[in-house]
């Protein structure tokens, strides 16, 4: 699991001095103070306490590195919020005689953010409209430049806004590498793999459904789409979790009060994409894999969504494991190929003739999302994590 990493004026100087308190205050400068425990506590973080905006900012700090409401009640206190207030209340703070942070305002939109995530939806328009009335050579330069074109108009989606990472951490190569891979799968990996269990391919392929290898435009066309309705979520959720980190008046409360929000948020993305998929297969004629699409929509939502806070080491290692798996299982039929080893294929073939050359991504990117989706009920409802998170918005 990560651990939330506090940034800023105040939270930069947690990692060098906060620590666990309830072992720490066990020292004989404690126990002198025992009539009052929280008084060795706030001489030996009285910097912190001096440069706090707000309660919340020790609260969340406090959290962060591991103080619980049991912990509080080492120092008198119900919980960390209780505690965080004494300590606020009682340390002389350096905003009295200089200029004090500004407090961080809820999350707003801007037009900047909201124009960029709607270009990889409307690039990606254009490029299926270019593969439709195009053939030969045409056809694969309109391919190469819109590939080129839509991933940048993504990574400018990311660079601003609710999708944008603002902690000092950017994508590793390898983890762009397996999202890149899985939105390739998405678009050619069902069609690939039918005709492999079937014998072929027998040719490249093509955007005709009946080709010996079709490719699935619809569903990478509502992949795209969606990357405007995933922004508008992401900001949904870090705006109602700051309003909640407000009115809370203890960790378990606040966590409480923000899961609901977490699995509302998500449910209503994939309802949006399940729309976007069926208005994409309808205005293509082209049949939709609901489920492998939507699958692969919430496990990409979820990674940016714990990795814009700060959890990226889950997200990374999901991805890869369903980049890896997806690999694994055309490799497993092409491999099946060779003399003596038919029994490579045995459980793809088992899968796809249940339930169709779908079920592949459906049940790797499936299994991915629901991990992370564990992941981030425990994580994204922390107050440290909204409290630390700055917002570029």
């Amino acid at each position: 699991m990560d651990t939330a990493v506090v940034p800023g004026s105040v939270h930069g100087q947690v990692g060098e001095q906060l620590s666990e308190p309830a072992a720490d205050d066990r020292t004989p400068s404690a126990r002198r103070g025992a009539a009052d425990p929280v008084k060795a506590l706030m001489h030996r973080h009285r910097q912190l306490c001096e440069r706090a905006v707000d309660p919340l900012e020790i609260a969340a700090a406090l959290e962060a590195h591991g103080v619980t409401d049991r912990t509080a009640t080492h120092f008198r206190h119900r919980d960390v919020f209780s505690l965080a207030e004494e300590m606020y209340a009682r340390v002389p703070r350096a905003g009295d005689t200089a200029p004090r942070p500004e407090t961080r305002d809820i999350p707003r939109a801007h037009a900047d953010w909201a124009v960029r995530t709607l270009l990889p939806g409307a690039l990606c328009a254009a490029v299926v409209t270019g593969l439709r009335y195009t053939e030969g050579r045409p056809r694969l330069a309109v391919t190469v430049v819109g590939v080129l074109a839509v991933a940048l108009a993504v990574r400018a989606a990311r660079s601003r806004g609710p999708l944008h990472a603002t902690r000092p951490w950017s994508p590793t190569p390898s983890t762009r590498a397996w999202t890149y891979w899985l939105v390739a799968y998405a678009l050619l990996g069902d069609g690939l793999l039918a005709a492999a269990i079937e014998g072929g391919p027998d040719g490249p392929p093509t955007g005709s459904p009946g080709s010996s290898w079709p490719i699935a435009l619809a569903s990478v066309l509502a992949l795209s789409v969606a990357c405007a309705p995933a922004a508008w979520c992401a900001h949904l959720f870090a705006v109602r979790a700051r309003r909640r980190l407000a009115t809370s008046r203890a960790l378990e409360d606040f966590a409480s009060s923000v899961k609901p929000l977490l699995l509302g948020v998500f449910v209503l993305f994939l309802c949006i994409l399940g729309g976007l998929l069926a208005l994409c297969g309808a205005v293509l004629d082209e049949r939709v894999a609901y489920a492998g699409a939507g699958a692969l929509g919430a496990l990409l939502l979820l990674a940016r969504l714990l990795t814009v806070h700060g959890f990226r080491r889950a997200p990374a290692v999901m991805l890869a494991a369903a980049g890896v798996a997806e690999a694994v299982a055309l490799l497993s039929v092409f491999g099946s190929r060779l003399p003596g080893c038919e029994a490579l294929a045995v459980p793809v073939e088992t899968v796809t003739d249940a339930w169709g050359a779908g079920a592949v991504p459906a049940l790797v990117c499936g299994a991915a999302a629901l991990v992370l989706l564990l992941h981030a009920t425990r994580t994204l409802t922390r107050a440290s994590t909204h409290a630390a998170h700055g917002d570029a918005l």
